[in-house]
């Protein structure tokens, strides 16, 4: 990832360096053409701000607050990464989008990012928990709790599955016959379809998919195109999720909230394509 991370940065500095040659072209030539449609796949590594957890049930009903949490990439493997029966299982990106302009595409994509509270963390909880048959029982005010495994376990691990749609614009920052780079930025929204693993007090572990709410995000990309068609993307991303209707027990009467700010770093690989028949107006 670094060593990806280190080509994109000299490629941008040297799409900079180049950009008034490319700007003297009286019609450069880019590959992002009206009518074209484009797919990728990649991998991300994301970053959440802290969270109020808000649990509510029959006998419960408590928050607890600044709660951390991290990512879980799954470590490089070949046989995971490149396994089509395997492949997603890391967190990974995927988007499929439609030219409808030489600049301006809409796509639709899963961001498959997960989410993992930090166990044994102090937080603050207020609220009260009855007839639990755990040592947690009581009414709390502004207390600190510790986040122990049998207190709770609270994890999107499968994923926090942010299943998105965006609008996004290309501009070409360097061009030659076989090559270019350039550079896009967007904005979308989405929902979210947690699978989350969760347990809670003395309940049973529940993880079952479920739409709880919904994102907004905004994406900045540097995109290396080869022949036209292939591609590799650079992409930083970041937005806000709130989810006021997590599942957390079998029990339907059981559930959470919590809002977060996200960020995600992305390399993807793609290509662009057209389907025979469809106008190619643009190129």
């Amino acid at each position: 990832m670094r060593i990806l991370h280190r080509l994109f940065v000299f490629a941008f500095l040297v799409c900079l360096s180049h950009h008034s040659t490319a700007q003297k072209t009286t019609k450069p030539i880019s590959p992002y053409r009206k009518g074209m449609f484009s797919v990728y796949w990649g991998w991300n590594r994301s970053h959440y701000t802290k969270s109020t957890l808000h649990f509510t049930g029959d006998d419960y009903d408590f928050k607890l607050y600044k709660v951390i949490a991290k990512d879980r990439q799954s470590p490089f493997d070949p046989a995971i990464y490149f396994n089509p029966t395997r492949m997603t299982i890391p967190q990974y990106n995927f988007r499929i989008g439609y030219f409808f302009t030489d600049r301006y595409q809409l796509s639709i994509g899963a961001d498959h990012m997960k989410y993992v509270m930090q166990s044994n963390q102090d937080v603050k909880i207020n609220g009260e928990i009855h007839q639990s048959g755990t040592v947690y029982d009581g009414v709390y005010s502004n207390d600190t709790i510790k986040i122990r495994p049998d207190f709770l376990l609270f994890e999107h691990t499968d994923g926090l599955n942010y299943e998105n749609i965006e609008c996004r614009r290309f501009e070409p920052l360097f061009v030659r016959k076989h090559f270019s780079i350039a550079a896009s930025e967007g904005v979308g929204i989405g929902v979210l379809v947690p699978r989350t693993n969760t347990t809670l007090l003395n309940n049973a572990r529940y993880d079952e998919f479920h739409v709880a709410g919904y994102g907004l995000n905004a994406v900045v990309a540097l995109n290396l195109s080869f022949f036209k068609y292939f591609f590799i993307q650079a992409e930083c991303k970041g937005g806000f999720i709130h989810m006021p209707d997590i599942r957390t027990t079998m029990n339907p009467a059981d559930r959470a909230s919590q809002a977060f700010f996200f960020s995600q770093y992305n390399v993807v690989f793609g290509f662009n394509f057209k389907i025979p028949g469809l106008p190619r107006e643009g190129i």
